[in-house]
């Protein structure tokens, strides 16, 4: 059968390996596992409850849930009856989930918990558009979802036969709407085709099959991890869905995944708690920890370098990294990492632990994989996004270096906004990225920075913020960086430290800690952030260096403003709530 629409893959699981846990999560302490059957008759379920409320064709659906087997229920239910699901994050404000309602003229929701039940009972008010909305969780004075599928009792499952038939691969699966770091969220429009072109497009260069687990944990409305739960469908990986971010290190444990996602912030929290861990031991353990992260941290996939670099590694993973592999659940085979650019070092030292990193790139508008770095080491470039995945093309615009993509995991468009649409994809079907690159060897995709961020300083110099701020964050003493030095003639940093980091290096030196606040006014504080800032002055050419720069006792969050739902920096608001801090580095 071939698969030309995402409604394709319950029904191929089911006909080619149906899977005893296609889905699984935690519900009271123990994992509840449902089959390719269990799904496909609860997207049933759905769907017939759903037409009941009398949601038809390109109606919108919305859901504000984490990661959970309901959100796949629903997701499947709303797009056999050729219905559009608009996910949302969890995370985003009040008044962002009130324009996308108005936006998307959504007409049910399905929220999973209180809280959000709250929220996205304030944003509706005084909507009509929104007739209903759903829990997954029980709340008193809420409608359980359990109402839709109850709708279905008695109905005939047939009669969604044809409405499945209607649906057409060009036709729009899903509304995800980017928050961007400027501006109202904008709705891309994603089709079938989209999608299953890109599930195509990566399925070649994945490394695991039906007798396989992936553990997720990336939220399933961002399409990182959406495209991710089709691919794993037509695969035959089963998906257990972790309690939460906080519980990712035991879950990982319990389920003892082959596959994850992630984005390379989480993998630099693990790295830091190892290095902290490795901090904490004292003579010849230390010794024996660092060595084997000194010979990690210089590993290549693209060098052999010799048999006593060899040996030396083997002693390494036998000693240090199996213990990272069993903290990992100890089956592993690959972590594929995205959304934003991973540190190098720590490609290295999982690659050298036998942890393989498949380092990607793409967009919201790109479905989203553009290229991957490949599973086997030969095709794998530490410091690269790897190569275009098949059916996509790339080229760097002659220009200004700018990444631009064609092919059919291209959008279709921004929803109402043809205007928009136009600035990003040109007469001859490229998309304009944003994003700077360069190809090295002519196929390894190289990202250097984004377009809009990219600024001058009175010396006329080019300064690419992000690749300086990724540099910073290597420090387990900074969490946060913005580089500022639009017009001046020098290039300065804003700099949220990592407090737990902070405390464990105060306690290594015998340094009282009081508050956070207190810390960073302290001289050996300042003067440790200091050294930090020379050491990745080292790697920057003259012109970017960073010459001062100003600590912060507050972290950017979501609820500030400061960051988007993806985490990345907003830089216009940071640099609008810091002006004064900002004005005295010059």
């Amino acid at each position: 059968m071939e698969i030309t629409r995402t409604i394709d893959l319950l029904s191929y699981q089911l006909a080619n390996y149906p899977q005893p846990d296609c889905l699984a999560a935690k519900e009271n302490g123990n994992w509840v596992k449902y089959s390719t059957q269990d799904v496909q008759d609860y997207a049933n379920k759905v769907s017939l409850g759903l037409l009941k409320l009398g949601i038809g064709k390109e109606d919108k659906v919305a859901i504000v849930s984490f990661n959970r087997p309901e959100w796949v229920f629903a997701d499947f239910g709303i797009q056999q009856i050729g219905a559009i699901s608009v996910p949302m994050y969890p995370t985003i404000t009040v008044e962002d989930y009130s324009y996308i309602f108005k936006d998307a003229e959504v007409k049910v929701v399905f929220v999973a918990d209180a809280s959000l039940y709250n929220k996205v009972s304030a944003a509706t008010a005084g909507l009509d558009s929104v007739k209903e909305i759903y829990t997954f969780d029980k709340i008193e004075g809420a409608k359980h979802w359990s109402e839709v599928l109850n709708m279905a009792e008695g109905e005939d499952v047939q009669q969604l036969e044809p409405l499945k038939a209607a649906v057409k691969p060009d036709d729009i699966l899903t509304l995800i709407y980017t928050s961007g770091t400027t501006g109202s969220p904008k709705g891309v429009m994603l089709t079938h085709n989209n999608i299953i072109s890109n599930v195509k497009g990566t399925m070649p260069y994945v490394p695991v099959g039906k007798e396989h687990r992936a553990l997720s944990f990336l939220p399933l409305c961002h399409i990182f991890e959406r495209m991710l739960l089709y691919l794993y469908m037509r695969i035959g990986v089963s998906i257990y869905y972790a309690e939460s971010i906080e519980k990712v290190a035991d879950n990982l444990k319990e389920v003892q995944p082959h596959v994850f996602t992630t984005v390379p912030r989480l993998l630099e929290k693990v790295y830091d708690k190892i290095v902290a861990k490795g901090m904490e031991l004292t003579g010849a353990k230390r010794k024996l920890f660092f060595w084997a992260l000194e010979l990690g941290l210089k590993y290549d996939t693209q060098a052999n370098q010799g048999w006593w670099y060899n040996k030396q590694l083997e002693l390494a993973n036998k000693l240090i990294f199996s213990k990272w592999r069993e903290a990992l659940g100890g089956n592993v085979k690959v972590i594929v990492s995205g959304g934003a650019a991973l540190q190098p070092r720590l490609a290295r030292v999982f690659w050298s632990a036998n942890i393989r990193v498949m380092e990607g790139y793409g967009l919201t508008e790109t479905s989203p994989v553009i290229s991957v770095n490949r599973f086997e080491p030969e095709n794998n470039v530490i410091g690269t996004v790897g190569m275009a995945i098949d059916g996509v093309e790339v080229k760097i615009a002659e220009e200004d270096g700018e990444i631009l993509t064609r092919g059919s995991h291209v959008m279709k468009g921004y929803y109402k906004r043809p205007d928009l649409t136009a600035e990003v994809i040109d007469k001859d079907g490229w998309f304009h990225t944003g994003d700077i690159g360069t190809l090295i060897d002519g196929k390894y995709l190289k990202i250097t920075d984004r377009k809009k961020e990219m600024f001058k300083t009175s010396g006329g110099k080019y300064v690419a913020p992000q690749a300086i701020e990724n540099k910073l964050k290597e420090s387990v003493v900074i969490e946060q960086a913005m580089v500022v030095g639009e017009g001046q003639k020098y290039a300065a940093a804003l700099i949220v430290p990592s407090f737990a980091g902070l405390q464990d290096w105060c306690q290594h030196k015998g340094i009282k800690y009081t508050s956070d606040e207190e810390m960073i006014t302290k001289p050996e504080i300042i003067d440790k952030f200091q050294r930090e800032i020379e050491k990745a002055n080292e790697t920057l050419a003259q012109y970017e260096t960073i010459k001062k720069f100003r600590l912060l006792p507050q972290m950017w969050t979501i609820e500030t403003g400061e960051l988007t739902a993806k985490l990345s920096i907003k830089r216009k608001v940071i640099y609008g709530n810091y002006k004064n801090v900002i004005d005295s580095m010059f």
